[in-house]
């Protein structure tokens, strides 16, 4: 009696195993999307790096202050740079050519000198030459003027240039010191860190007293009101992806929502060790609360088609063929596909009954 019925049970479970699946080709709407998975980003998000080596002195700012632009989030220490300051300012005050109007007045004062002696001598050498000419005097006499006359006249040119070479220098060591010293004093806003906007401080990378250099980031600041989405798209569906089309976004920090948004920007460079790009896109709507480097799972709507012919996808053999009633084989011709159901081209109708592949 125990055998018959072991072998009623078995018979209802093979029938149940052979029981095939079968469903209606439907008409109804698909819509073709794109995974992607990511991370929130604030807008205008940049590391602040400082553009000089030293030690922090001062810190202005705290983790999640608002901070506008030109506003200095620290400040920072160095002894080679205060000694520089103070070089140029005494460089500055000692060259200035107000202070060394007296070298300037001292090669005038030799230039007229110079001058006057010129203009005494020529009226001598032409008494001379006239007195020569009504044989008056000896040649001697005549040509020792004209020689007192010829050096008087170069030493007058030379009085000149360098009354004109004291005056250029003068004015030369006074603008190049103050042009130093402006130099310096542009260097000193440099060991102050600006924001470069308004927004908000995410992070602040190393505290006062620390030592920092031109490679080493400092702070994170960011618009704390807008946000961009950063996501990773496979190579093989980059030519998929356009300006414009909308995503819809999934976050653990938000679960069971979903949001929108759109594409606004395609990174044209493939991060070669990911075999992705950089897609950017913009929320619809204005976020409740939101942080940066929150993950995101996205998907892009590439297209959406309405009335077309749909089976399941687990109803396809090697994408391209379908059972019909008595296991007759169809060839069919798909179209687009989403994670349950591919739309049917050619090869079926609506109505038409298939039968669900058996898993071997």
């Amino acid at each position: 009696m125990k055998f018959k019925l072991l072998i009623v049970v078995l018979i209802i479970l093979q029938a149940c195993k052979n029981e095939t699946e079968i469903t209606k080709v439907t008409s109804e709407s698909i819509t073709e999307s794109i995974y992607a998975s990511g991370i929130v980003k604030s807008k205008n998000q940049y590391q602040a790096f400082a553009s000089v080596s030293g030690i922090i002195d001062s810190v202005y700012v705290s983790e999640g202050d608002t901070i506008k632009s030109g506003e200095i989030i620290l400040s920072i220490t160095s002894r080679t740079q205060k000694l520089n300051k103070e070089n140029a300012l005494l460089t500055s005050g000692y060259t200035d050519a107000a202070a060394n109007q007296g070298k300037v007045k001292a090669a005038m004062v030799i230039m007229e000198l110079n001058r006057n002696k010129l203009q005494n001598d020529s009226i001598m050498y032409v008494r001379q030459s006239a007195l020569w000419q009504q044989k008056i005097g000896t040649q001697v006499e005549w040509e020792q003027r004209q020689l007192v006359w010829l050096n008087s006249k170069s030493a007058y040119y030379a009085a000149v240039v360098n009354y004109n070479d004291v005056k250029r220098q003068v004015n030369f060591i006074s603008d190049q010191s103050k042009k130093l010293l402006s130099i310096s004093m542009a260097n000193e806003g440099d060991y102050r860190l600006k924001s470069e906007i308004d927004g908000l401080v995410y992070s602040l990378l190393k505290n006062k007293g620390e030592i920092v250099t031109a490679q080493t980031p400092i702070a994170v600041i960011g618009d704390s009101h807008h946000f961009i989405l950063e996501m990773q798209v496979d190579e093989y569906d980059i030519l998929k992806i356009k300006i414009g089309q909308t995503v819809i976004i999934t976050m653990d920090s938000y679960k069971g929502k979903t949001f929108e948004a759109l594409v606004s920007k395609i990174d044209p460079l493939m991060n070669e060790r990911s075999k992705t790009f950089l897609v950017e896109a913009l929320f619809n709507e204005q976020m409740p609360l939101l942080y940066p480097n929150i993950s995101v799972e996205a998907s892009i709507i590439v297209q959406t088609k309405s009335n077309v012919l749909l089976i399941p996808r687990d109803y396809l053999l090697n994408d391209s063929t379908v059972l019909k009633i008595k296991n007759e084989k169809v060839k069919i011709k798909t179209g687009l596909k989403d994670y349950q159901k591919v739309e049917v081209l050619s090869g079926l109708a609506k109505d038409d009954e298939i039968l669900k592949p058996k898993n071997e």
